[in-house]
C-alpha cells in the first residue's frame, strides 16, 4: 500500500489528488512510451537510415529539404526523443525542487535522467555504426539487446518516480530473501523475453514469411540465417515466462499481503494473459506492423506492472509465520 510521505502511515486507497509534479511525471512516462512505439515503427518500416549515417543532424543538416518518407519517419522519432529527454530533465529538476532530501522519488528521477542519456547514446550508436535498415549483423543484435534492456530500465525508473510521487513508499531491493529472489526472477525473465522479442521482430522484418507453415520450415533449416533460427526461442520462452510471472505475482501477494499488492498481482496477471493472446495473434498473422506495436506496448505494460508490484510488495511487511 502507498505510505504517507510525511507520517509513514499506510494508505488503504489510491491517492486521488495528485500535485502538478506527480501528474507531469505520468505524462513523461506516457511520452516515453510513445517514443518507444515510434522507434519500433521506424524499425518495422526500414526507416532507420532515413537520416543517413549522421547524428544528431539528419543527412548533414538540421531540417532536410524535400525529405523522403523514411526521412520524415526517422526525423520524427529523433524529434520526439529529444522532447522526451527534455521532459525527463525537467522532471528531475522539479522533483528536487518539490521533494525534500531523502524522498524516494529523487533516486528514481536521477536514475531516469542517467538512463535517458544512455538511451540517446545507444540510439546514436545504431545510426553511426550502420546497424539500421537491412543490416543483419551480430553487432546490431547486441546493440538491440542493450537498447532493449536500457529502455526497460528507463521505463521502470519513470514508472517508479510517478508511483512514489503519488504517495507510494520507498523500498529496499537487497536483503529481501525469497521475496526479493521471486521479484528478481520475474524481472530477469521478462528482460530476456523482451530481448528475444526484439530479435524476433528484427528477423520478421528482414526475412518475412509468406505463411506460418513456411516460417516454421525456415526456422528449422540448418542453412537459415541466425535471425531466422532464433525466432523459435521467443514464443517458447514467452509462455514459460508468463507462467512464472503469474506464479510469482501470486506468491508475492501471499508472502507480502496488502490490498495494493493483491490488486497489482491481479492486474499483472491479467496484462500477461492479454500479452499472450496478442502474441499468439501476432504469430498467426505473420506480425503485421500495427499488431507488433500493440505487442510492444503490452510488453512495456507487463514490465511496469512487475516493477510496481515488486516495489509495493517489498515495501510491505512479510506475512506472519504460521
Amino acid at each position: 500500500m502507498p505510505i504517507d510521505a510525511q507520517r509513514g502511515e499506510q494508505i488503504t486507497t489510491a491517492p486521488t489528488n495528485l500535485d502538478p509534479v506527480a501528474r507531469f511525471s505520468i505524462g513523461v512516462l506516457a511520452l516515453n512510451l510513445v517514443v518507444i512505439l515510434w522507434g519500433a515503427f521506424v524499425r518495422a518500416t526500414g526507416s532507420g537510415a532515413g537520416c543517413g549515417s549522421h547524428w544528431p543532424l539528419c543527412n548533414g543538416v538540421i531540417v532536410p529539404r524535400e525529405p523522403r518518407i523514411e526521412t520524415i519517419i526517422e526525423l520524427t522519432h529523433r524529434t520526439t526523443s529529444g522532447l522526451a529527454a527534455i521532459a525527463v530533465c525537467v522532471l528531475l529538476v522539479w522533483v528536487f525542487r518539490t521533494r525534500t532530501h531523502g524522498h524516494p522519488a529523487r533516486r528514481t528521477a536521477v536514475a531516469g535522467a542517467v538512463l535517458m542519456v544512455l538511451e540517446a547514446l545507444l540510439g546514436a550508436g545504431l545510426v553511426l555504426f550502420g546497424w539500421v535498415d537491412d543490416d543483419a549483423s551480430w553487432g546490431r543484435v547486441g546493440a538491440l539487446a542493450l537498447h532493449l534492456c536500457n529502455t526497460f530500465l528507463l521505463v521502470g525508473a519513470l514508472a517508479l518516480t510517478a508511483w512514489r510521487l503519488a504517495g507510494a513508499p520507498g523500498n529496499r531491493w537487497r536483503g529481501q530473501g525469497v521475496d526479493g529472489a521471486v521479484f528478481a526472477s520475474m524481472a530477469g525473465m521478462t528482460l530476456f523475453v523482451g530481448i528475444s522479442g526484439a530479435i524476433t521482430s528484427l528477423g520478421d522484418t528482414l526475412f518475412p514469411s509468406g505463411s506460418l507453415a513456411e516460417g516454421m520450415r525456415q526456422d528449422l533449416l540448418p542453412t537459415a540465417h541466425f535471425l531466422v533460427r532464433l525466432r523459435v526461442v521467443h514464443p517458447v520462452f514467452a509462455v514459460l515466462t508468463a507462467v512464472a510471472i503469474i506464479r510469482g505475482a501470486w506468491l508475492l501477494s501471499r508472502r507480502r499481503p496488502s490490498p495494493m499488492t493483491t490488486q497489482l498481482a491481479k492486474i499483472t496477471s491479467a496484462v500477461v494473459v492479454g500479452q499472450l493472446a496478442i502474441g499468439a495473434t501476432n504469430l498467426a498473422l505473420l506480425a503485421p506492423t500495427g499488431l507488433q506495436l500493440v505487442h510492444l506496448l503490452f510488453a512495456d505494460l507487463v514490465w511496469i506492472c512487475i516493477v510496481l508490484l515488486g516495489a509495493t510488495a517489498l515495501a510491505s511487511r512479510p506475512a506472519a509465520s504460521p
